[in-house]
């Protein structure tokens, strides 16, 4: 087998541009993600059964239907009523945040629930509302324990990225598929784009352990 290092030189900037837009996408479906995240898992935990039950199957939605689909429905179906034709990275960093704060919202709630009742009502008894005791109190030290699963989900959306070469969104395995399809061949761009998905996941990890580290020394 005869690697083309040409293929590989003439796409090397298309490789970093979208190599930057995978980025991108990641961190804005992370940090919408979170956000929603956490009013989810906060819905999950009411009191109220009927409150309960939109937030216990957008989870369960966005959790037992494929990415692939989901990114499909937002395209096609959801995104063109408000945008005609619909943006492809518009689309994707809807469908990452959305399936991103279903999962989100399961470690939020995890993390919140692993902390002892006592908390809570030793806050209260200070004199504190519910929702200073669980800003105050609460979420500093559950946020410590959610690290890691955190920085997981961090990751597999990184990866997750990729699904959005499907609609068009020029990330990093729209150039690898343009590369492929332009010179009919797979090792080259394909091999190119699994390194560098490598350096970036492994890099991540690197950070979220140093940052988990950190916080158990804090």
């Amino acid at each position: 087998m005869n690697i083309r290092f040409d293929i590989i030189t003439e796409y090397i900037p298309f490789f970093l541009k979208g190599t930057l837009l995978t980025l991108g996408l990641t961190l804005a479906g992370t940090l919408i993600g979170l956000i929603l995240g956490l009013m989810i898992g906060l819905g999950k935990m009411a009191n109220s059964a009927v409150v309960r039950f939109p937030f216990v199957w957008y989870i369960n939605f966005f959790r037992g239907t494929p990415f692939l689909v989901q990114i499909f429905l937002i395209h096609f179906g959801v995104v063109p009523l408000f945008m005609t034709p619909a943006n492809p990275i518009v689309s994707a960093i809807i469908a990452l945040s959305l399936n991103s704060s279903a999962y989100i919202a399961e470690i939020f709630r995890a993390g919140i629930q692993s902390i002892d009742k006592g908390q809570m009502e030793a806050a209260r008894s200070l004199g504190m509302s519910h929702n200073q005791a669980m800003k105050l109190v609460i979420l500093p030290q559950a946020i410590k324990r959610m690290i890691p699963p955190l920085g997981n989900e961090f990751i597999v959306l990184l990866k997750e990225t990729s699904l959005a070469a499907i609609i068009a969104a020029p990330e990093l395995m729209y150039w690898g598929r343009a590369a492929q399809g332009a010179h009919m061949t797979v090792w080259e761009p394909y091999i190119t784009v699994a390194i560098i998905y490598l350096i970036l996941t492994l890099s991540l990890t690197q950070l979220m352990n140093y940052i988990e580290r950190r916080m158990r020394t804090e």
